[in-house]
């Protein structure tokens, strides 16, 4: 197996995109030549056709390898995906390793954890069918078990649901991590093809939650429409910075977190006597399951053969902090709503500071880094501080737990527009 060596980063080529920008306008003065001239020009001069083949080529006598030849490229589609293959990494050491484990991610789309035809779910599976008779009554069960449901499980539900919402930033983030990117939008790439499936599975989450808070009239769903753009426009910077070791390790940690949160949230509604909603929302968790599987297979695969480059970046992303998806989430009223709607998770334990914990913990044993030998200074040390990572995390977070019950500290009353301005 092949090891990789981590280097400095390259640099863009400059001299490549200043010939792409000539060779641009260069199409450009072609297309203009073949266009109709506006006829007051006409009226006011006459333009030669010698005089037009000064200023632009004639496409009539310009074969297209020539054409490639003056551009410097050409726009096939594969020609495309090799040109920004070839130029401008910033990781191209990483990109490398990215490139040799691409088949497993081949065999993850086509074998083992991408559902697809009869065994794919979708959201009307789980909801009533309104082009069917007697769907009154379907919509009345819904709405009598969700009565039940306290608004502090409604407003953790919601949350939950705005951020599967804003999957459009995630598969953003997706392409900017080099050499998993999809350049044309239909790439038969291994990486590509595994991204739009991972998001055409994820895409169900939101709207099977979205349907079902609608169906049970508990709910502002305006004011929630209105989070949900916001937290799309705002976007979502989670520190990646085109590095795939940095976006798998993420990934790694979040499709867990959001696991966890969702079995928990089902877990609620259970107690609260809704088997409509806790059906829903283990089939959720179940699909970040296997998501939380694939991206913890490609980070052992790098980790395979770049274990110095693996480990320094896992160290690097864990003395910063994991950037939670929706933190820039607001109704244009609460600025300081992910605050508050992370507050209510906490208290309800539904994604706790001991769930972070717990994710690290998780992620040191499956990738087995007390057993990994042979490593660089620098890297052994970053490994010694991540197996020792997640004890003290959660040791930090039951002394702060622990003092807050001691001082009797009472949780702030909040309101929230997503359930009509009530407040937990």
């Amino acid at each position: 197996m092949t090891n990789y060596r981590r280097g400095k980063h390259s640099h863009y080529d400059a001299g490549y995109f200043m010939r792409v920008l000539l060779g641009l306008c260069t199409v450009v003065n072609i297309f203009a030549f073949q266009a109709p001239q506006p006829s007051f020009i006409r009226a006011t001069a006459t333009v030669s056709t010698t005089e037009m083949r000064m200023v632009a080529v004639d496409p009539s006598t310009v074969t297209k390898k020539e054409l490639n030849d003056i551009i410097g490229t050409d726009f096939e589609k594969d020609s495309i995906h090799k040109r920004l293959r070839d130029n401008g990494y910033l990781y191209p050491e990483h990109v490398a390793v990215i490139e040799d484990i691409a088949p497993i991610a081949d065999k993850m789309v086509n074998e083992i954890l991408l559902e697809t035809g009869a065994k794919s779910w979708q959201p009307q599976d789980f909801l009533p069918d309104l082009s069917k008779d007697g769907w009154e009554e379907e919509v009345k069960e819904l709405r009598e078990m969700a009565e039940e449901l306290p608004d502090e499980v409604m407003v953790v539900l919601v949350g939950d649901m705005v951020t599967e919402e804003a999957l459009p930033t995630y598969q953003t983030l997706l392409n900017t991590f080099e050499g998993c990117d999809d350049p044309t939008g239909d790439s038969d790439s291994p990486w590509a093809k595994w991204s739009r499936g991972w998001t055409s599975e994820e895409n169900r989450h939101g709207d099977l939650l979205n349907k079902y808070l609608y169906l049970t009239g508990k709910c502002d769903m305006k004011a929630i429409e209105v989070t949900i753009q916001h937290l799309i426009t705002s976007g979502f910077n989670p520190g990646a910075e085109k590095d795939p070791y940095r976006g798998f390790v993420y990934t790694s940690f979040q499709e867990r977190a959001t696991k966890v949160s969702h079995g928990n949230v089902g877990k609620l509604a259970a107690d609260a006597g809704d088997t409509n909603l806790r059906k829903i929302c283990a089939k959720i968790a179940g699909d970040e399951a296997r998501h939380e599987k694939a991206y913890q297979i490609f980070s052992q695969e790098i980790l395979n053969r770049d274990p110095d480059g693996l480990i320094m970046t896992f160290g690097d992303m864990m003395r910063g902090q994991i950037v939670m998806p929706a933190e820039l989430m607001t109704d244009g009223v609460d600025h300081n709503m992910y605050e508050n709607f992370s507050a209510v998770a906490q208290k309800l334990n539904v994604y706790t500071a001991i769930d972070y914990a717990e994710i690290i913990g998780h992620l040191v044993e499956r990738w087995d880094l007390d057993n990994i030998e042979g490593l660089s200074s620098e890297a052994e040390k970053e490994r010694e501080y991540l197996c020792k990572l997640p004890e003290r995390y959660k040791k930090l977070a039951e002394r702060s737990m622990n003092r807050k019950k001691k001082v009797n500290e009472e949780e702030p009353v909040r309101a929230f527009s997503w359930i009509h301005g009530r407040t937990v």
